[in-house]
């Protein structure tokens, strides 16, 4: 039989992970905006905002966006 502070100490498990999750999206977007000017992206309002905002889906799945991230990241 379980214990109530297993359940009590998988949920902030789950709270400290969804933190660390959120804290990296944010610090990926936070550097690919700041680094954006040394991509080879049209450098217009809309394509930095759209790029920064979807950069894992993005990394995971395009190659020259990758590139690209790891060029804005040396920025």
């Amino acid at each position: 039989m379980l214990n109530s502070n297993f359940f009590v100490e998988l949920i902030g498990m789950g709270e400290l992970i969804g933190f660390v999750v959120i804290v990296g999206y944010a610090a990926g977007v936070w550097k690919f905006w700041s680094g954006f000017r040394k991509t080879n992206f049209n450098q217009s309002l809309s394509n930095r905002l759209s790029l920064s905002l979807l950069w894992p889906a993005l990394y995971i799945s395009n190659k020259s966006y990758r590139q690209n991230f790891r060029k804005a990241l040396k920025g």
